[in-house]
């Protein structure tokens, strides 16, 4: 039998002392990448030589072999066993596993090594995840696998967590169908079902950004930096069974709770908690809501209390914290940057003191009997308790006995009295419904959402008439002239009235818009100078008033009647008619002008909460195109309501996009006159409302009578 013809012969290997090697001088590897030589060197010592050196016989000038052996390919390996006789933990004499090419091979040496270097490929992420998933499997922690490839901990965390990723969406890696960057948005969650339903939703999308794949995982989560997260603390959220979402591939400040019922039971229940407690001071009522709504207390009595004295050990304590808050200051008032721990120790004496200006008050105990508590919390998660609120049905409470006129402190012993009504605690002061509708054609507004814009508008318009004394007063001329030369009647001494308009519906965040706290702040800082306790001292007072201050007062007062709500117009008599509705909206649009009020610059900005979550998809879709354009409305036309949604949110935040109800409308030309017998027409954005709206109108007609 013939022997088959021989067609490749490989280069033979053998192992040749450290000492008999030498680095060749045709290495094409010049530039250093940033790989350490101590880092090969340890791993060398850890594992052995992996990879065998690559050399070539030295020839002397004969070209006779010198028994000397240069390395063209595997520089870096020697530099590291060069390190290790060094270091003298390999002696110069260990044999290394070597492949020796021909000397006199017609393959020049400088190609040896660019093959070499070219010709590897390096590991494919995918296999980095699982590898390092197999160790973690077998036992080696983060800290001791970051130790083995020398990398942070940090780096085999995230390594870890990809490979914990759906397999589908693994798959769609391995065969290049996303990118790393969308990978890594996948690990803010272990749920793989719902990995592959995210991705099924973008995956044929013209937007699939990291950014979106991350707040679609996230979209029914509560971040950790949401007051009732800050009010119980994610310790207790996750002792109680609750689990915190974290991207660590992102800026998540603090990540997401996963749970938003489990939160808001531990809210509820430790608010519930609180009032318990407080309940035994006597109250009559108390009113508990995480987030109470603008104007709560409006139309109620706020008790006057006195401040509990300080014992002679705090008023010590007090005046050692000034003296320590002086020194520092004056030791440091005029450094361009504090220290840190001198920034943080005033920090905490600016708190220790404002406690101190902070007292339990002091309240007499039959009017604790007939008032009140309002419990929330604020935008830090800090408990709000805001005690002595008398309503107005209560005012003609007496007290039961002569002991009831001694006063009462907030941790008094007394006020546990077993003969002392327990009070009635309301828990969930309002609740709101999103309209949910997913129609394909642009339908009218939800008449309750046009009132919830109104409310807005309504608002900041009392700020804007309130901050332009002209317009405000010509605005109180205006009525008085009509009641005076008019045929307008009125009952009172005076025929002209301001009565405060209170907003039957309303979004979330109007209390905290810029309107609503120009308009306390107002309030309350000419509430606080105000001799309200008896009339002839009023009317002293304001006779004295220069006239500036006058006007400011005046300017103020009359923007609480200002009423810019839309009402459904009831042609039974019971609320406003279409008469006086064409009216009010005439007006607000003419103070509107007057005042130049901009609802952009009032701060009101389209979100999910307040508008685009309320409307059909082909409502956010025209506020899209008309905000940010056609090419923007079909970036998010497939998406789902939700998702759409939110990214309107996004897309119009800066536009200055405002829907109809908040736009100043042209009032110059006629308004159509309904035939006989036909209902007045309502404005394009409302007309034709379902019958659902008809139930929240029916609901505010009930709102407007309980105000008469």
């Amino acid at each position: 039998m013939a022997t088959p013809k021989q067609k490749i012969t490989l280069n033979a290997s053998r192992d040749i002392p450290f000492n008999k090697l030498m680095l060749s001088q045709s290495n094409v590897r010049r530039i250093k990448r940033g790989e350490t030589i101590e880092d090969l060197a340890a791993s060398i010592a850890r594992r052995g030589l992996l990879q065998s050196l690559n050399v070539r016989p030295v020839l002397d000038g004969e070209g006779n072999e010198t028994g000397m052996f240069e390395v063209p390919a595997g520089g870096r390996r020697y530099r590291a066993l060069e390190l290790l006789v060094k270091q003298k933990r390999m002696i110069k004499t260990e044999p290394v596993p070597c492949v020796v090419s021909d000397a006199h091979s017609a393959v020049p040496i400088e190609e040896d090594s660019l093959a070499e270097n070219f010709q590897r490929e390096d590991l494919h992420p995918l296999d980095m995840f699982r590898a390092f998933q197999t160790l973690h499997d077998q036992g080696a922690s983060h800290e001791e696998i970051a130790a083995r490839f020398f990398v942070s901990a940090t780096f085999v965390q995230q390594r870890l967590r990809l490979a914990k990723v759906s397999r589908k969406l693994h798959e769609v890696y391995e065969k290049e169908g996303m990118q790393l960057e969308q990978l890594m948005a996948f690990t803010v969650t272990d749920d793989h079902a719902r990995q592959e339903e995210v991705w099924e939703a973008l995956e044929n999308s013209w937007s699939k950004e990291p950014h979106q794949i991350r707040r679609m995982l996230t979209e029914t989560t509560v971040r950790v930096s949401d007051r009732r997260a800050l009010f119980v603390g994610v310790g207790a959220y996750v002792a109680a069974g609750g689990v915190v979402l974290r991207d660590l591939f992102e800026a998540d400040n603090g990540g997401w709770l996963q749970d938003p019922a489990l939160l808001d039971r531990l809210v509820r229940d430790r608010l519930k908690s609180i009032a318990d407690a407080i309940a035994a001071e006597g109250w009559k009522w108390i009113v508990v809501d995480a987030d109470l709504p603008y104007g709560h207390n409006h139309g109620l009595r706020a008790l006057g209390g006195t401040p509990v004295d300080l014992t002679d050990a705090e008023r010590a304590e007090r005046e050692a914290l000034r003296a320590e808050y002086d020194r520092l200051e004056a030791k440091y008032g005029e450094a361009d940057e504090l220290p840190d721990d001198v920034d943080q120790r005033l920090g905490q004496i600016e708190t220790a003191l404002e406690a101190f200006e902070s007292r339990p008050m002091n309240y007499d105990r039959a009017e604790i009997a007939r008032a009140g508590v309002f419990i929330s919390i604020d935008r830090d998660g800090d408990l709000v308790v805001d005690r002595g609120h008398v309503r107005p049905e209560d005012e003609a409470m007496q007290a039961v006995d002569g002991d009831s006129a001694e006063p009462a402190t907030e941790n008094d012993d007394s006020r546990h009295d077993p003969l002392v009504s327990r009070a009635i605690i309301t828990i969930g002061a309002q609740a709101f419904e999103p309209e949910e509708d997913d129609g394909d054609t642009i339908k009218p507004l939800p008449e309750r959402l046009v009132i919830e814009l109104t409310g807005y508008r309504t608002l900041a318009l009392r700020n804007a008439v309130a901050e332009n004394q002209h317009v405000a007063i010509t605005a109180l001329l205006h009525r008085l002239v009509l009641d005076t030369f008019g045929q307008r009647s009125a009952t009172g001494c005076v025929e002209a009235f301001v009565r405060h308009v209170h907003l039957p519906w309303q979004d979330v965040g109007l209390k905290d818009s810029p309107a609503a706290k120009a308009v306390d702040e107002r309030h309350e800082a000419w509430k606080s100078v105000i001799p309200l306790d008896d009339d002839e001292t009023l009317w002293a007072w304001l006779d004295s008033l220069d006239e500036a201050s006058r006007h400011t007062l005046l300017a103020h007062c009359v923007s609480y009647g200002i009423n810019a709500l839309f009402e459904r117009p009831n042609p039974y008599g019971s609320g406003v008619s279409q008469h006086g509705l064409e009216q009010r909206l005439r007006e607000a649009d003419r103070l509107s002008h007057a005042t130049g009020l901009d609802m952009v610059d009032a701060g009101w900005r389209p979100t999910v909460d307040n508008y685009l979550g309320r409307v059909t998809k082909s409502r956010i879709l025209e506020a899209v195109r008309e905000g940010a354009g056609e090419q923007a409305a079909q970036l998010i036309d497939h998406l789902k309501k939700g998702d759409m949604a939110k990214e309107a949110e996004r897309l119009l935040a800066d536009s200055g996009w405002l829907p109809e109800p908040l736009r100043l409308i042209d009032h110059d030309a006629p308004p159509a006159q309904p035939g006989e017998g036909e209902e007045p027409d309502l404005p394009e954005f409302l007309a034709g409302d379902d019958e659902d709206d008809s139930a929240a109108a029916d609901e505010v007609a009930a709102h407007a009578v309980a105000a008469e």
